[in-house]
């Protein structure tokens, strides 16, 4: 009992967690079915009314009966109209809870309307009346229960303000022949109460499903981009060996092809020298195209062919009359002499590989066949040797061996090799109390740099990126490529975990150092996930696991950091993963809200521009700030339709302004690593323009001055094709990145925007004052103008004026307000 108390416990809190994680679809989902719903039970009580008042149709109550009959056409009238406007309505209006607080508000006033007919229409004395009428009422309220058991607090408003007042009006009124009917009316709302929480039950549990669903397929379509991913990886690695194996059967067939030419060679020159005709051994010695030696029986050398000298680097001066022990420098020939001649006195011949000496003193291995010939007395009169240089054969096997186990670009492990100095390590630890560390490396927008430079640049800088992990880590055991742009290091017993932070600490800073590949300067940085065994994991695939989750964090984090894997991360994960989920639901349901921060001319005292900022409206959590979701758009590839949206809605709503007849005003919209990644900026940037009918001049576009430094070249061009259209550029967070008077000459920007860490730092009596001087100075020399960002205090404004910064932007002129706002203060600014 204990143990099904305990597994239905879990269930229930489970089926709890999946109502919470769902609680919003689902009541936005339940608003759209109950408008759905509504219409047809809204005519059926318009009909069943028009009945009523039929059948109560006398001169005595003829103008109560016309005032209820008036008062009901005119309701169901405003509840088409409410229907109707719900339909037309866009799916983020339709969202809002002021449709269903509107919804309730329709059926209470329904309820009370036909509870009216049953309290002062129905007559006392009349009975068929009682019964038509209340039969008409029952009808029309239950039609319009079931409608409305997708939502509780709809059946309930709807069916206690109907039956609630009738029913104690009948109990308690004065006719007690009446409480019959009181009676039947309760009943019949416990039954409907019983249906309609079925009905309900029944209704929660399939929209669950259907968002379960929703969100699985989600998830499995994005496993399935993974696995594509992978496989397209893993189908290089294949490729890879296949090539390597076709090369290797190559120079094998080539090698097999020459043994083949070598035995006939050798069995012409047997038949050459059997017969003795010199001029015919003579040709067969000098077209031969492997080695051939001819000994006397005393083993001195008579003569050798070209090809002999060609290999061992002898002349025919240099050898013939010398015995063969004088020259055969190495060990392996004077370890088999002996053998090789036995084998010649018995069998009359010997084949085998030998390492022999060039007359340079090279080794190289040689597969040597030699044969005894013997005249017409039987008696040996000469042995001929035919021998191949094996070297192109052997390095051909070498090859095969490294491209086995080793990267061909960066000369790192590849994944075999570390999967197999991965499950060696493993067993060490299981062996003897050891402990395995491995740190999961991933380079920062490396496919932006792929995409933007090409594919030999990118592997130029993987090279590059290479030589500085094995600089920087020389006691770790393994470091390996493992795909495009990661990377493994494998740590044997490490010391401790502040060891391996100082180890990742040294490693990140050497990677972040400026490297020049093919004339482009480029600033790499990376995201690290650490994981240990057998600490945090118990095996290999789970090491595996945990790392690569500690490098998503990093990378979630802003990358250019390390990050262990703990507990904790594993929960945040599938936070995150629904947070996903949800955020491309957003997006689709036009939950993102467009709010502006406007930015203060200095010189004039008006407000001459706007920066568009993006914010999340959520049905339960309210105002999400960008900070919770921007890094995961940009992890996942959403920034782009969200970036998309807020350029379009920001260029619209300036041209809405200034068709209000207020004066124009630029818009500033944040550009993001992604879009320019596509490589159609300039193109969706142009679209749009056209489409909304904004100058050019009024729309301004943000790069932070971190993300221009990623790939130079490619940005410089993108800006000069938006400067050609008339945008206006500027460099967002000015004075955070690596900063360099050079960088910021060659690119064609309109306005440098002081990031507001300086800002803040002007009250505390730090050195942010002189830096933000020379920000100011030197931008003004280049012709460029300055905004300072996060403006909170009258001394910080005061101090920018007396420096000549041209804009500020901060709370102390406004927050971040929503469209309708910022026009109020256009237009109070405009009076001042």
């Amino acid at each position: 009992m204990t143990h099904f108390s305990k597994r239905r416990d879990a269930f229930g809190t489970r089926r709890r967690d999946i109502r919470r994680q769902f609680a919003g679809p689902l009541e936005v989902e339940r608003t759209r079915l109950l408008y759905q719903g509504s219409l047809l039970p809204t005519l059926c009580m318009f009909i069943n009314g028009l009945i009523c008042a039929w059948l109560l149709w006398s001169p005595a109550q003829d103008w109560r009966v016309g005032v209820w009959l008036v008062w009901l056409t005119a309701l169901v009238g405003l509840r088409l109209v409410q229907v109707k406007a719900f339909a037309a309505a866009s799916a983020e209006r339709q969202a809002l809870p002021v449709w269903r607080r509107r919804f309730l508000l329709g059926a209470c006033v329904s309820g009370l309307t036909l509870a009216c007919a049953a309290m002062l229409l129905v007559p006392v004395a009349n009975f068929e009346q009682q019964a038509w009428v209340f039969g008409m009422i029952g009808v029309a309220t239950l039609s319009a229960s079931v409608a409305y058991a997708v939502s509780l607090p709809a059946f309930l408003t709807f069916s206690l303000s109907c039956l609630v007042p009738p029913i104690v009006y009948l109990f308690f009124g004065p006719d007690v022949p009446l409480r019959g009917w009181g009676w039947l009316g309760l009943l019949a709302w416990l039954a409907l109460l019983i249906v309609a929480l079925q009905i309900n039950r029944l209704l929660r549990r399939n929209l669950i499903q259907r968002f379960q669903n929703q969100a699985l397929i989600e998830h499995l379509q994005r496993v399935q981009a993974r696995s594509e991913q992978l496989n397209e990886t893993l189908g290089k690695e294949v490729e890879q060996r296949r090539r390597a194996e076709r090369y290797l059967r190559k120079a094998q067939a080539g090698l097999q092809s020459r043994v083949d030419e070598r035995t006939r060679e050798l069995e012409q020159a047997r038949q050459a020298l059997s017969k003795s005709p010199a001029p015919l051994a003579a040709t067969v010695l000098a077209s031969a195209s492997e080695g051939i030696v001819i000994f006397d029986p005393d083993y001195r050398i008579l003569t050798i062919n070209q090809a002999f000298s060609r290999v061992s680097g002898y002349s025919q001066e240099e050898l013939v009359g010398r015995q063969v022990m004088e020259i055969a420098s190495s060990r392996d020939a004077q370890r088999h002499f002996q053998a090789i001649h036995q084998a010649l006195e018995q069998t009359g011949q010997w084949q085998g590989e030998l390492v022999e000496t060039r007359k340079n003193g090279e080794l190289y291995p040689q597969w040597l066949q030699l044969s005894l010939v013997r005249d017409a007395a039987g008696k040996a009169s000469h042995i001929v040797g035919f021998f191949t240089d094996l070297s192109a054969r052997r390095e051909s096997e070498e090859r095969l061996r490294y491209l086995a186990h080793f990267d061909e670009l960066t000369g790192l492990a590849n994944r075999s090799l570390f999967r197999e100095r991965l499950n060696l390590a493993q067993q060490r630890v299981r062996q003897g109390a050891r402990s395995l560390a491995l740190l999961h490396i991933d380079v920062d927008r490396f496919k932006l740099l792929n995409e933007s430079l090409g594919h030999e640049v990118a592997d130029q800088l993987l090279q590059h990126i290479a030589r500085r992990l094995s600089g920087a880590l020389p006691e770790a055991d393994t470091i390996a490529r493992l795909s495009g742009d990661e990377f493994a290091v494998l740590f044997d017993n490490y010391a401790s975990l502040s060891s391996l932070a100082r180890v990742a600490s040294r490693m990140l800073t050497k990677l972040r150092t400026p490297v020049m590949v093919a004339g482009h300067e480029l600033v790499v940085s990376a995201s690290v996930g650490i994981s240990l065994l057998p600490d945090s994991a118990r095996d290999i695939p789970t090491l595996i696991n945990q790392a690569n989750m500690a490098m998503k964090h990093a990378k979630h984090l802003g990358g250019n950091n390390f990050q262990f894997f703990t507990d904790s991360l594993q929960a945040s994960t599938l936070e995150r993963l629904q947070l996903e989920i949800q955020l491309r639901k957003a997006i689709d349901d036009k939950q993102l809200r467009v709010y502006y921060q406007p930015r203060l001319c200095l010189a004039s005292g008006r407000l001459d521009a706007a920066e568009a900022l993006v914010r999340w409206m959520h049905p339960e959590r309210g105002l999400v700030p960008p900070g919770e979701f921007i890094g995961l758009a940009e992890e996942t590839g959403l920034i782009g339709a969200i970036g998309e949206f807020v350029l379009r809605q920001a260029c619209w709503q300036a041209c809405e302004w200034q068709r209000q007849g207020r004066e124009p005003i630029r818009v500033s919209v944040n550009l993001s690593v992604y879009q320019l990644r596509q490589g159609k900026l300039v193109s969706l940037v142009r679209q749009v323009l056209e489409e909304t009918g904004l100058d050019p001049h009024r729309l301004e576009l943000e790069l932070t001055e971190s993300q221009l430094l990623d790939s130079v070249e490619y940005i410089i061009a993108t800006f000069q094709q938006l400067r050609g259209l008339g945008v206006k550029l500027a460099i967002d967070d000015f004075g955070t990145g690596y900063s360099s008077l050079s960088y910021l000459k060659r690119f064609p920007v309109d306005y440098v925007k002081i990031d507001q860490t300086f800002i803040r730092g002007l009250d505390e009596g730090s050195g942010d004052a002189a830096i933000i001087q020379a920000i100011i100075a030197m931008a003004h020399s280049l012709g460029l103008k300055v905004v300072a960002e996060g403006v909170e205090q009258q001394t910080q404004l005061e101090f920018l004026k007396l420096q000549g910064c041209d804009e500020i932007q901060g709370y102390l002129i406004s927050r971040p307000v929503e469209a309708h706002v910022m026009e109020e203060l256009l237009t109070a600014v405009a009076l001042n």
